[in-house]
């Protein structure tokens, strides 16, 4: 965005910064000061503890050297960024280089499951810090769930530690993202047209989000890059069980290449989060990624949504019955009929029907899917880099960062 040489913006030849959601630049109006301290922040996150200089800073966002000195200077003062050290010489005074401050603030992310509830705080790279959960009855309505989460909240919040910028709740669908107001989920009627997001962020005093599970789930795996970009620093609960997935979605994601994936979540119900275009889709009405009610056989076993022979009811009949290949195999067919509709360049797995048996979903949906490629270019499946609680979260942080 050009606004002339007395903006600050360097002229019609600005193209942003590139990463891996797409380009985005800098602007230079007082309005908008939020905007362009998100851009840095978004990028210094990006680039882990090793940092970022402010000329690289200037030279990806679009801004002047000048204008990145006052953001960084004001994010210091927030103590948001610090020197990360010196860069090399190059034959001139060495670079100062700036980076992140990950424990500066933390956001909570919630996981309202059918039968448990799953917490965690994060800290701004979205590593785990503390986490806590419990058993949740979602048949005992909104008002017993809310308690559980405010509890919850409380149990891995810090009174004494780094202020919360938000919490992120993931909830079964369907639901209204925009308003955050549940939906009619199947079997619980009595959450239909409740106002969760107002009501949490009464009770909790602090900005709510509320998004389904599976989009919070597809958020987290595609997201998963940024928490390889932190490495051992500061690491926190379960940073050691997602070190092998997140570096193999990172080195797509960090790379640039892949830029749409399908998250796949298989537990008390089926259901999907699509990452298209750099971003979840949620479709016009919220109501996107209904994989587990998709018909793969006619006249098949009753589905609880009221249809017969849907893959939620196949595949759950089958785990029933202990056949887990089978039903790797019923998923990995109705995956296949995502990735032809959509040409996805992953698949991603989670959930606790597939944490009970990784090995076996993977090379089930990926043989079927390799069965039914019409390109030889298939997709990769592999497990998520992390859980829906931690997407719930990360949707929680996205605001600070521009990406809200």
């Amino acid at each position: 965005m050009n606004r002339g040489s007395g903006s600050g913006n360097r002229g019609s030849g600005n193209t942003g910064h590139r990463d891996v959601y797409g380009p985005r630049g800098g602007v230079n109006l007082p309005a908008l000061r939020g905007h362009n301290d998100a851009l840095v922040l978004d990028l210094l996150r990006a680039a882990g503890p090793a940092g970022l200089g402010r000329t690289e800073l200037a030279a990806r966002t679009g801004l002047t050297p000048q204008a990145v000195s006052k953001i960084t200077a004001r994010l210091g003062a927030d103590g948001l960024v610090a020197e990360a050290g010196r860069a090399a010489s190059t034959g001139g005074k060495p670079r100062t280089l700036l980076r992140l401050v990950p424990d500066a603030r933390h956001a909570v992310g919630v996981h309202l499951d059918r039968d448990e509830l799953l917490a965690v705080r994060v800290d701004l790279a979205g590593r785990v810090v503390a986490e806590g959960g419990g058993p949740l009855d979602f048949g005992a309505g909104p008002e017993a769930a809310v308690e559980a989460v405010v509890r919850a909240v409380a149990r891995v919040g810090d009174p004494a530690g780094p202020p919360l910028l938000g919490v992120g709740v993931a909830a079964p669908g369907p639901l209204d993202h925009r308003a955050g107001v549940m939906g009619r989920v199947t079997g619980f009627p009595s959450w239909k047209g409740f106002p969760l997001r107002g009501v949490l962020a009464g009770r909790l005093g602090l900005p709510v989000l509320l998004d389904k599970d599976t989009n919070a789930g597809a958020a987290a795996a595609a997201g998963a890059w940024l928490r390889a970009a932190w490495p051992g620093e500061g690491a926190g609960v379960g940073a050691d069980a997602y070190a092998g997935p997140e570096v193999e979605v990172a080195e797509v994601y960090a790379g640039g290449g892949a830029r749409t994936c399908v998250y796949l979540h298989i537990g008390t119900g089926l259901g999907a989060g699509l990452w298209l275009g750099g971003g979840v889709y949620r479709g016009a009405r919220s109501a996107a990624g209904e994989f587990g009610h998709q018909v793969l056989l006619l006249d098949g076993p009753r589905c609880r949504c009221g249809a017969r022979g849907c893959v939620e009811a196949l595949c759950l009949e089958a785990v029933a019955r202990g056949d887990v290949p089978e039903a790797a195999r019923i998923v990995g067919e109705a995956a296949a009929n995502l990735v032809a509709l959509l040409d996805v360049d992953r698949v991603l797995l989670g959930g606790r029907v597939v944490a009970a048996a990784p090995d076996v979903f993977v090379a089930g949906v990926g043989a079927v899917l390799a069965a039914r490629a019409l390109d030889p270019a298939r997709p990769v499946v592999a497990l998520a880099g992390a859980g829906v609680a931690e997407g719930a979260a990360e949707m929680a942080l996205t605001p600070l960062f521009g990406r809200g």
